[in-house]
């Protein structure tokens, strides 16, 4: 019998992607794929500890107060689980430490990076130290992007893949470091799969193929493990050929690039977790 794969999307407070990677999380072979309201966990009624694989989806958490994604930073971190039980903070500590994954993508990303889930380079989940901020261009930006992979990464999602295209939709995805130091560091161990490239899949910081001025041209980053990754491109806008700007004019696969990640993501803690 078939390893059963569970994956969880949390919704509610702004989030509006929760379907489609619902939808993407199922198509790449996950045989339970749920979007449930950041309420059930509050109220104890849901637990992490029964999925394997949690997302945490774009749109705009508490329409973004504080900054892009803070004020659901601060709830996901310091919000009491009814009963007593469990903090989801304490759940996500545990969830990492079951060799559990977690993917972000845009508002999900700009999550995971204020409460301190990303790089973590030291294996630190609670220190932030990058931050997502206001596009250089000054306004929402809605395009497509060529990314570079970085082969050497650890990052469980990229693996295999040498360049992708994808959507991006944001007015707060400039990647930015509280120090050269911590660049360094990202450099230096790999923590960078993705950046921002041009036609020939160069990184690049040049507007709109850089549709933010990301340091570094970054458009994801992932921990030492490989297992937390965040992206502020949308690989679950992306699953089919349909979805892609030109699929009436090219020949295109079926599958969307963006299909990739979760099926990297599936496959792993099929091998691994299950």
């Amino acid at each position: 019998m078939a390893k059963e794969v569970r994956s969880l999307v949390i919704a509610g407070n702004g989030t509006n992607c929760e379907r489609e990677v619902v939808a993407a999380c199922r198509l790449a072979g996950s045989e339970v794929a749920d979007a449930v309201h950041i309420a059930e966990f509050l109220a104890g009624r849901v637990k992490l500890a029964d999925y394997h694989f949690l997302n945490l989806a774009g749109g705009f958490l508490d329409g973004d107060d504080l900054g892009s994604a803070k004020a659901g930073a601060n709830r996901l971190l310091h919000a009491p689980v009814a009963g007593g039980g469990a903090s989801l903070a304490e759940q996500i500590g545990q969830f990492i430490d079951d060799g559990k994954l977690i993917m972000g993508v845009c508002n999900g990303f700009q999550l995971m990076v204020k409460m301190g889930l990303l790089p973590a380079t030291d294996l630190n989940y609670q220190r932030q130290s990058c931050s997502l901020t206001h596009n250089d261009c000054g306004r929402f930006v809605d395009r497509w992007v060529s990314l570079q992979t970085d082969s050497d990464s650890p990052c469980i999602y990229t693996r295999g893949l040498e360049g992708i295209y994808l959507p991006v939709r944001h007015g707060e995805g400039k990647f930015v470091v509280d120090s050269d130091t911590t660049l360094a560091q990202l450099e230096a161990a790999h923590l960078i799969p993705l950046r921002y490239a041009d036609d020939n899949f160069s990184p690049t910081m040049d507007y709109p193929a850089n549709p933010n001025g990301s340091v570094a041209a970054i458009a994801g980053v992932c921990d030492p493990t490989g297992r937390l990754f965040g992206l502020m491109p949308h690989p679950e806008a992306y699953v089919h050929y349909t979805h892609h700007p030109r699929w009436t004019r090219e020949k295109l696969p079926e599958e969307g690039m963006g299909l990739w990640l979760y099926q990297n993501a599936i496959g792993y803690i099929r091998e691994n977790v299950v």
